[in-house]
């Protein structure tokens, strides 16, 4: 039977606490890569309701891209037998929508080595029936991926499911130790290749993912970039260098993103550093924008709209702001210049969207596309005129 301390938790279930405790025969291992295990470990993610929606911002990015696991199915009974591709971007992956947690690993080859949690509520807290399926999850043998802001490792009941079921928890957004944090240094000015930040007008919009999309296109062009996760998104997804900043004291967030970036300009010698946004400096509910422009003093910004959203992510009273007004607030805010606008299609036809970028061209005087429907050379255009510099280096190697 498993044992529970003194302390343990009366947030858990008993019939959870019973999940853990019938599963007592089996005896994974945290993962490790071997000489017969792959090195890229596998991952089952929980979207429950969630699938292709804002909240499942983390499900959908990691179906989108993900260097650190190799994902064989998303948990959402609502879109349960659906392609995630065909889901999110009309392009079949062969990756499944399950039912639940027993038909996902019926339709795995063997027991996954860790279960991520997918979504992003807004609360940023597990509902007691989400912390029974993680609970029997580990009973599995699997080990935890946790992006909220629950930090699970400090949970006697889940701190007891590990020695039980001897598995982890990743718990993505817990800061390091208050005297390990970094205060800004002023050592930014030491990078001295452009670095771009990819803000937006309202959270859960697309910054990550139009990051992502251009740093691999620079990358593919010949242009060494080297992007910087600031979300625990990001991070689940693989980046190598970033932290989860709504997570660290505000004393410390631009300090943390300046010594992240620091370190990643001294380690690889990029030609360009990209960073990743969080929230909009607009909005009130976040102040995360305010310190990636202050810890990356950034020389170029990109900015993503939704243009048929109208008013902000869980916040339905609250209207969204124009682009215009958007890049107004950023170049006061902040000694920095808006390179190009990005589109976020949602709700968007093919028409809708030309017509979109061909009206904030002509509005705005900036570059304008699609990161995810039109080609990527566009976002490649879009940063080289921005620094010509990149573009004289690309022609001296060739």
């Amino acid at each position: 039977m498993l044992e529970v301390p003194p302390s343990v938790s009366l947030n858990a279930s008993k019939s959870a606490l019973k999940i853990v405790a019938q599963n007592h025969n089996v005896i994974p291992r945290p993962f490790r890569a071997t000489e017969d295990k792959p090195a890229v470990p596998t991952a089952i993610v929980y979207c429950e309701g969630n699938f292709g929606e804002i909240d499942g911002k983390t499900a959908n990015g990691l179906i989108r891209l993900s260097e650190k696991y190799k994902i064989l199915s998303v948990i959402d009974s609502e879109k349960s037998g659906l392609d995630t591709g065909m889901v999110l971007d009309k392009k079949p992956n062969a990756i499944p929508i399950c039912r639940d947690l027993a038909d996902s690993l019926a339709q795995a080859e063997s027991v996954p080595d860790f279960f991520i949690f997918g979504m992003a509520p807004s609360s940023g807290m597990l509902s007691k029936h989400e912390r029974g399926l993680i609970l029997e999850a580990m009973s599995h043998g699997m080990n935890i991926v946790n992006g909220l802001h629950e930090f699970l490792n400090d949970d006697p009941v889940f701190a007891a499911a590990c020695l039980a079921s001897k598995v982890e928890i990743v718990d993505v957004r817990k800061p390091c130790d208050k005297k390990d944090l970094h205060m800004f240094s002023g050592r930014i000015a030491e990078v001295t290749c452009p670095v771009i930040a990819v803000l937006g007008t309202d959270c859960a919009i697309g910054k990550r993912t139009t990051a992502n999309i251009i740093t691999s296109a620079l990358n593919e062009s010949g242009v060494k970039t080297v992007m910087i996760g600031t979300g625990q998104t990001g991070l689940i997804q693989g980046a190598k260098y970033g932290v989860a900043l709504d997570a660290v004291p505000s004393q410390f967030c631009a300090g943390e993103l300046e010594a992240t970036i620091v370190n990643a300009f001294e380690t690889e010698n990029p030609d360009l550093i990209i960073v990743e946004g969080q929230g909009a400096l607009s909005h009130p509910a976040f102040s995360t924008t305010s310190f990636i422009l202050r810890g990356s003093c950034p020389d170029g910004v990109v900015l993503q709209h939704a243009p048929r959203r109208s008013m902000r992510c869980d916040f339905e009273k609250m209207a969204m702001p124009t682009p215009a007004s958007e890049i107004n607030l950023i170049e006061t805010f902040a000694d920095t210049k808006i390179i190009g606008l990005t589109i976020n299609h949602e709700q968007m036809s093919e028409i809708e969207v030309s017509t979109a970028i061909t009206q904030y061209e002509q509005e705005l005087g900036i570059p304008v596309t699609d990161a995810l429907t039109r080609s990527p050379e566009r976002l490649v255009e879009m940063v080289l005129t921005a620094f010509p510099i990149l573009k004289e280096k690309l022609a001296a190697t060739v």
